[in-house]
């Protein structure tokens, strides 16, 4: 029976653990938490997980939240015009539906459960937070060491890729918020949908469903630019200031969401959540001091801004690749060429949300404007931007280069005529 370490319990480390335990492998899960201490602990991310991303988990048979979390049948962008006297308006606005629907689960109540799960089926689990001195030991155990947390010093280990890393410093200022008692969208109160409400020269106001230990409640996510008027979360330790200022942003720049935020309230003490990071891919194999390697995994080496809403996605997708890359390896070694081809494998799809996400960083040329204001019109155009969310790698046969985006919405004009 082969041996195998995985180091980190968020979505990529535990499905990947559990995945390779239905197979037979002897795993040892590492984490820095136990499960009451997850479950306990601060909201982790944004996540909303669209189908593909889901099927991954129904595949493994973990999708034990399915029943319970809000289902997700449409994704609407707003994009907000010039400030007004009376306040910003909707520039553009529409909702996309999607052909397989998303959910978002709070990753405190997933993590703790999938690591209580791989527990109690004989997986061995340490809590510790290991360093590189503890991977220097346990590399001469495992037939394989991979690391999925993308926190602390073990990011060390992991190359920054300059060829694929255009930026040097975070592109926006992170700001999220669980709350209970936010109003229905008045244009389709029936239908649960994520709505990516952008504001040029500000930032992304993000407002998606999402289901948390106290049952259904809903995400606020403000993506400001850094050193911009959103960019007012930094030091704010009150979840109560965290909320007020959440609040307060959405009044002044996107008024639509703020009329059904009015009787908000934080779903819990540990709801909030503030930070920022820089965008990096990272070479996949990490050298340890004593000449052993270790794989990096998910987020480790490919670290993208959330403002695509891919984290959890790339995670689960990764996930799936490396455990066919294991299990199709059987009992040949896991040596430097398999790493690089399990990586290249994963890059494969990660390429095209680093892509897309790196694109939406920036400031959207006059094709992307045209695009997004079509879609308003054009209700093939909005579920095919929608359900890019799924498969970013759609985004090439119409997205970046202008005169595609010409042809393509040509076409539609043509055929819904």
């Amino acid at each position: 029976m082969r041996k195998i370490l995985i180091v980190g319990a968020g979505q990529s480390g535990l499905q990947l653990a559990l995945g390779l335990q239905a197979e037979g492998y002897e795993i040892t899960l590492m984490s820095h938490r136990t499960a009451d201490e997850i479950r306990a602990g601060r909201v982790m991310s944004t996540q909303c997980m669209f189908h593909t991303a889901l099927q991954h988990e129904r595949d493994l048979r973990l999708n034990f939240w399915e029943e319970q979390a809000p289902r997700i049948e449409g994704l609407g962008v707003s994009v907000a015009g010039p400030p007004t006297p009376a306040g910003h308006t909707r520039a553009v606005d529409w909702l996309g539906r999607l052909d397989g629907h998303a959910q978002s689960v709070d990753q405190r109540l997933k993590m703790a459960g999938w690591l209580e799960l791989f527990a109690r089926r004989g997986g061995q689990v340490v809590i510790h937070g290991a360093s590189v001195s503890d991977l220097d030991v346990f590399a001469n155990t495992y037939d394989l060491v991979l690391v999925a947390t993308g926190k602390g010093e073990l990011v060390s280990l992991f190359g920054r890729d300059a060829a694929r890393s255009p930026y040097a410093a975070p592109q926006r200022a992170l700001a999220v918020a669980y709350v209970h008692g936010l109003g229905p969208r008045p244009e389709h109160p029936e239908l649960d949908a994520v709505r990516c409400n952008l504001v040029p020269g500000v930032g992304e106001l993000f407002v998606m469903p999402t289901l948390t230990r106290s049952g259904r409640a809903d995400i606020l996510f403000w993506e400001g630019v850094p050193g911009g008027p959103a960019d007012v979360f930094q030091g704010v330790t009150d979840p109560s200031e965290h909320l007020a200022r959440t609040l307060e942003l959405m009044e002044r720049f996107t008024p639509w969401e703020y009329g059904r935020a009015t009787k908000v309230e934080l779903t819990d003490a540990g709801a909030t959540l503030a930070g920022r990071y820089t965008p990096t891919v990272r070479h996949p194999i990490g050298e340890l001091p004593g000449g052993g390697r270790v794989l990096g995994v998910a987020d480790v080496v490919v670290s993208n801004d959330p403002i695509t809403g891919q984290g959890a996605n790339s995670a689960a997708k990764c996930a799936a690749g490396y455990l066919e890359s294991i299990v199709e390896r059987g009992d040949r070694p896991f040596d430097a060429d398999w790493m690089h081809r399990t990586f290249d494998r994963y890059w494969a799809t990660a390429r095209h949300v680093t892509k897309w996400t790196n694109a939406m960083l920036a400031p959207p040329p006059e094709h992307i404007v045209g695009l997004l204001g079509a879609a308003g019109e054009l209700s093939p155009v909005a579920r095919r931007i929608a359900n890019g969310f799924d498969d970013p790698a759609d985004f090439e046969h119409f997205f970046y280069e202008p005169e595609w985006t010409a042809a393509y919405l040509d076409e539609v004009s043509v055929s819904s005529c």
